[in-house]
C-alpha cells in the first residue's frame, strides 16, 4: 500500500509570497493624482522670504515700541541701547572661536565687511533715534520704505537677475501700503514741532538708506561662517563707536526701573534675531524682496503701538497695513515654485552634465 503523499508545496518565490501578503499600494500616478503637493516643494526664494518674514520682521516689529517704552521710563538714550545690542553681537567671538575662524573673516574680505558693518550702525542709530523723536510706528515706515526704494535702486544697478512683474507689484504695492500710512501724519504735523519731527524723519530715511547698502555688501560677501563674522563685526564697530558718541552727543543714565532693563535686553535679543534672518535671507531672495516683506514690521509696531502704548491708529494706518500685508502675499505666492520635483531634478542633473 502507497503512503500518503505530501501536499504539493507551491512553486510562488518568498518575494512573491510576501509581495502578495501585503495589502496593495496605489501606485505613483494615482498618488499624484490624489495628492499632487507632494510633487511640488517651495523655491529657495520663497524659503528666504519666510525667514524674512517670521524671523526678521515680526521681531524688529517689537524693537520700536520697547524702544520708546524705555526712553518714557528713564530717558534712556538711544545710543545706550544701542551699545547693549553690540554688547550680545560680541557674543558670537566665541562661536567664531569654536570653528577656529577668524573674528574679521579672511583679510581680502575685511574691507567689504567693515563697510558693511559700518552701514548697519549707521541704520540701526539712526533708526532707533527717530523712535525717540516721533512716532514709532511711522519712523519703522519710514524707515522700511527708503530701504525698499534703495534696494531696488540698487538692484537695477548692481544685481544681474531681474524682478518679475509680479515681484514689481508687490513692491509698489507695499510702497504705497506706506505711503498711505504716513503721508496724512506729515501733512498734520504741529508747526511748534515740525523741525524736530522733520529731522527723526530724515533719519529714519536716512537708517532705510543705509540698511538697504548693508544688506546689499552682506549679499556681497563669499567667505565661510559669514553670518556670525558679520555680526561680530558690528558689535565690535558698534562698540567703539557708541561708548565715546553717547558720552559726547547724549548723556548716559544708570536706569533703575525693572522696565528700562527689561525692554534694553528684550531689544538686544529681538533685534540680533533679526539681523541673523534678515541678513540670512538676502543670500537666498532678492533684497528688495527681502526688505518688502520687512514691511511686515510695521504692521507689528502698529499693533504693539494700538494695545500697549495705546497710541492712536487711524484709519489710513489699518488701510496701508492692509495693503502691506497684500502685497506680501502676492510676492510670496510670485516666489512658490510650480514645477515638479521630477522637472527640477531632471534640471538640476541637465546643469551638472553641462558643467561637467
Amino acid at each position: 500500500m502507497r503512503p500518503p503523499s505530501a501536499p504539493p508545496t507551491p512553486s510562488w518565490p518568498l518575494a512573491a509570497l510576501l509581495r502578495s501578503s501585503r495589502p496593495c499600494s496605489p501606485a505613483p500616478a494615482a498618488l499624484a493624482r490624489w495628492a499632487p503637493w507632494r510633487r511640488y516643494r517651495v523655491s529657495e526664494s520663497m524659503k528666504g522670504l519666510l525667514v524674512a518674514l517670521l524671523g526678521g520682521g515680526v521681531p524688529a516689529g517689537f524693537v520700536a515700541p520697547f524702544t520708546r517704552m524705555a526712553h518714557e521710563a528713564s530717558a534712556i538714550p538711544s545710543l545706550e541701547i544701542l551699545l547693549v545690542r553690540c554688547l550680545f553681537h560680541l557674543a558670537f567671538a566665541c562661536r567664531l572661536r569654536c570653528g577656529r575662524a577668524p573674528l574679521l573673516g579672511p583679510a581680502p574680505g575685511r574691507r567689504r565687511l567693515l563697510l558693511h558693518a559700518a552701514a548697519n550702525v549707521l541704520s540701526v542709530a539712526c533708526a532707533y533715534s527717530s523712535f525717540v523723536a516721533v512716532p514709532s510706528a511711522n519712523a519703522a515706515t519710514v524707515r522700511k520704505g527708503s530701504s525698499t526704494l534703495g534696494s531696488a535702486l540698487l538692484a537695477l544697478c548692481v544685481e544681474s537677475r531681474p524682478l518679475s512683474g509680479y515681484d514689481w507689484f508687490g513692491l509698489l504695492g507695499s510702497t504705497l501700503g506706506l505711503l498711505i500710512m504716513v503721508v496724512p501724519d506729515l501733512l498734520s504735523l504741529d508747526p511748534s514741532t515740525r523741525l524736530a519731527d522733520a529731522f527723526g524723519y530724515a533719519l529714519a530715511c536716512l537708517g532705510g538708506v543705509a540698511l538697504a547698502l548693508g544688506l546689499a555688501i552682506f549679499r556681497a560677501l563669499d567667505f565661510p561662517a559669514k553670518l556670525p563674522t558679520a555680526a561680530f563685526a558690528f558689535g565690535a564697530l558698534g562698540g567703539l563707536v557708541c561708548a565715546p558718541a553717547m558720552f559726547l552727543l547724549q548723556e548716559p543714565v544708570l536706569p533703575a526701573e525693572p522696565l528700562t532693563w527689561s525692554c534694553t535686553v528684550a531689544i538686544g535679543v529681538l533685534a540680533v534675531v533679526s539681523f541673523l534672518c534678515a541678513s540670512h535671507a538676502v543670500t537666498l531672495a532678492h533684497p528688495a524682496l527681502v526688505c518688502a516683506v520687512l514691511h511686515s514690521e510695521v504692521v507689528v509696531t502698529l499693533a504693539v503701538q494700538h494695545y500697549v502704548l495705546r497710541e492712536t491708529v487711524t484709519p489710513f494706518d489699518v488701510m496701508g497695513a492692509g495693503v502691506i500685508l497684500g502685497s506680501i502675499s502676492i510676492i510670496a505666492a510670485q516666489n512658490v515654485s510650480c514645477h515638479p520635483r521630477e522637472e527640477e531634478e531632471e534640471e538640476e542633473e541637465d546643469e551638472e552634465e553641462e558643467e561637467g
